[in-house]
C-alpha cells in the first residue's frame, strides 16, 4: 500500500513537472527581463471601479432606467445661446406638461432608442418627438403633418409610409420611427450636421440648401446660428438643446422625470383575420384608450388582416391575446366590412341600402354634408351574417371614398320671351328638355307664349340672376318646393368633384 502511494504521488510530480517545461503563452514570449516571481502571501486585486478616472465596470453594467441609457448616447455638439435658455425656462415652469408628455412617450422610447443603437446615431434624436408632437402619435398640425414625427403627405409616400382608406402610417409607431430615421440619416448625409440635418427636417432640404448657398456667397459661416431662417425653425434646435438639458440634469430644473423600464413596452403579434378594434382590444385585455396608443395609424373600427400585417400590444398581453383569438367562439371577428359603391348615390341611399343610419353612416367613414358618394368608392359597412370573407387586399390597398357636390333646385319659375320653346328653355339653363316638359305639363315640342311663367328647377346657386328672353327676368317662386337632390342631375351639370385622402392634405413647406 505504501508503495502504491509513493508511486501516484511520483507520478503526480513528473506531470507537474513537465506542464511547467512547456512554452509560455504567447503573451508573456514578448516579456523582456527575468520572469517575476512573488513572494509572499497573495493579495486580492483592487476593483478598478474604486481607481479614479476608471470606467471600465461601470459601462460594463446596465442602464438603470431608458433615462440613463438616453444620456449615455449623447453625441451632438451641445447649443448654448439665448434661445436655449429661454426654451429651458420654457419647460422648467410647466412641470405637469413635462410630466404628461414624458408619460406618454414610455410606451414608444424603448424602440426609439434600440433603433437608434442598431444605427449608431445619437440617442438626442430620441427627443425629437417631444418637440414635433409631445410624443403624440395621433397629432396632427395645422398643415396636415402628421404622427408623432409629423410626416407631411408627401414626404410619407417618399418612405414608404401607406396611406390609404383604412389606415396611415404616419401615425404608425413602428413604420414611421423607421422613416424619421432614416430621412434624418439622409439629412446628416447630405449636409454633414446634426444641427443643419435637424434644420432641414423643420423646414426643408432645400431651403436650408439655398441658406447655405447665399452665405458662401457674402462669405459667411454656414453654421445653424449663422443662416437666415424663419422663427420656428431658429428656435428648433433649441428646444432640443433644452430638453436635451433637462434629461441630463432634472434637478437642477426642478423636473421629476417618471421611470422608464429599460425594458420593451411592447411586442409585435401577427393578425390573422379582419377584427374589430374593440374585440382585439377586448382579447388582449387591454383598455381602448391604450390598444389605440400603440396602434393609431388603423383609424377605422376595424383592422384589416391584408394592410395591417402586425398589431402592437404590451409586452404582457401578446400572449393574452394569442390564446383569447385561438379560443374565441362567440361568432365572426369582424362586424364591420368594406362595401364598394355601384354607382354615384346619395348619402341617404347608401344608408338605406346598407341598413345603417345616415348619421351613422357620415360619421365612421367622414362624409362631409351635401356630398354625393360617387361611383366606385368604397364605404366601411356593417357587415352581414351572409358574409364571412374577409375584405380582398386589392380593396383594402387601393380603395377611395370620393365625393361630388350634391345639387340643390329649387323651384324657380322663368318668364317665356319671344318663340321661347321647351327646348329653347331647355338649352339656356342645361336641362334636359323631358324634365321641363314634364314639369310644366306639356310636350317636349310645345311652343311657350310670351310672358308664359316657365317652371323650372335650378340650382340655389344660379336662380337668383337667371336671364330669360331679352331682359325678362327669372324670379323665383313664392312657393318653394322642396330640394330636388338628383344624382343624375348632379352627374350632368357638375363638372368638378371633390375626393377625400386619408388625414394629409397639400404638402407644405415642412418635411417636403
Amino acid at each position: 500500500m505504501k508503495f502504491l502511494i509513493a508511486a501516484s504521488l511520483a507520478l503526480s510530480l513528473f506531470v507537474a513537472g513537465c506542464a511547467s517545461t512547456g512554452s509560455p503563452p504567447a503573451a508573456t514570449e514578448t516579456t523582456s527581463g527575468p520572469a517575476l516571481i512573488p513572494s509572499g502571501p497573495l493579495q486580492p486585486i483592487t476593483p478598478a471601479a474604486s481607481q479614479p478616472g476608471s470606467r471600465s465596470v461601470t459601462l460594463l453594467a446596465p442602464p438603470a432606467d431608458m433615462w440613463d441609457r438616453i444620456r449615455r448616447g449623447f453625441a451632438m455638439p451641445n447649443l448654448d445661446s439665448d434661445l436655449v435658455r429661454t426654451q429651458e425656462q420654457w419647460y422648467a415652469t410647466r412641470p405637469d406638461y413635462i410630466q404628461r408628455m414624458t408619460e406618454r412617450s414610455s410606451k414608444y422610447i424603448f424602440h426609439i432608442v434600440e433603433e437608434l443603437e442598431r444605427r449608431n446615431m445619437p440617442t438626442e434624436l430620441a427627443l425629437l418627438p417631444y418637440i414635433e408632437s409631445a410624443f403624440n402619435p395621433q397629432a396632427v398640425s395645422s398643415a396636415r403633418a402628421a404622427g408623432m414625427w409629423q410626416f407631411m403627405p408627401a414626404t410619407g409616400t417618399d418612405y414608404d409610409l401607406k396611406q390609404n382608406l383604412f389606415r396611415d402610417d404616419r401615425r404608425d409607431v413602428i413604420a414611421s420611427t423607421r422613416a424619421a430615421l432614416d430621412y434624418l440619416q439622409r439629412l446628416y448625409n447630405m449636409f454633414g450636421d446634426w444641427q443643419l440635418a435637424l434644420a432641414a427636417y423643420n423646414w426643408g432640404e432645400g431651403n436650408v440648401g439655398r441658406a447655405i448657398q447665399r452665405n458662401q456667397r457674402a462669405g459667411l459661416p454656414t453654421g445653424y446660428t449663422d443662416l437666415n431662417m424663419p422663427a420656428e425653425t431658429r428656435n428648433y434646435v433649441p428646444k432640443l438643446q433644452a430638453v436635451k438639458n433637462i434629461v441630463a440634469n432634472p434637478d437642477r430644473y426642478g423636473a421629476d422625470l417618471p421611470f422608464i423600464a429599460n425594458h420593451p413596452y411592447f411586442q409585435t403579434v401577427t393578425l390573422k383575420r379582419d377584427i374589430d378594434v374593440t374585440l382585439a382590444a377586448k382579447m388582449a385585455d387591454v383598455r381602448i384608450e391604450d390598444f389605440r396608443a400603440l396602434n393609431p395609424a388603423a383609424h377605422k373600427p376595424i383592422l384589416l388582416a391584408s394592410t395591417t400585417n402586425e398589431i402592437l400590444l404590451p409586452w404582457d398581453n401578446a400572449a393574452v391575446f394569442e390564446r383569447n383569438f385561438t379560443a374565441y367562439s362567440e361568432g365572426q371577428y369582424a362586424s364591420w366590412t368594406a362595401w364598394t359603391v355601384p354607382g354615384t348615390i346619395t348619402v341617404a341611399d347608401a344608408a338605406q341600402r346598407t341598413g345603417m343610419s345616415e348619421t351613422d353612416l357620415r360619421t365612421i367613414n367622414n362624409i362631409p354634408p351635401r356630398m354625393l358618394i360617387k361611383s366606385g368608392s368604397t364605404l366601411i359597412v356593417p357587415r352581414s351574417a351572409r358574409v364571412q370573407e374577409d375584405v380582398a387586399a386589392v380593396v383594402a390597398e387601393t380603395g377611395t371614398l370620393s365625393f361630388q357636390p350634391e345639387i340643390v333646385t329649387r323651384r324657380t319659375t322663368v318668364t317665356a320671351g319671344r318663340s321661347d320653346s321647351v327646348a329653347s328653355i331647355a338649352r339656356r339653363y342645361k336641362l334636359s328638355p323631358a324634365s321641363v316638359a314634364d314639369w310644366n305639363s306639356v310636350s317636349t315640342s310645345h311652343i311657350f307664349k310670351r310672358g308664359y311663367g316657365v317652371v323650372v328647377y335650378l340650382p340655389v346657386r344660379a336662380s337668383a340672376g337667371a336671364r330669360v328672353g331679352s331682359g325678362s327676368k327669372a324670379k323665383a317662386s313664392s312657393q318653394r318646393a322642396p330640394a330636388v337632390k338628383s344624382a343624375a342631375t348632379a352627374r350632368s351639370s357638375s363638372k368638378s368633384a371633390v375626393t377625400q385622402t386619408p388625414r394629409g392634405g397639400t404638402p407644405s413647406k415642412k418635411k417636403r
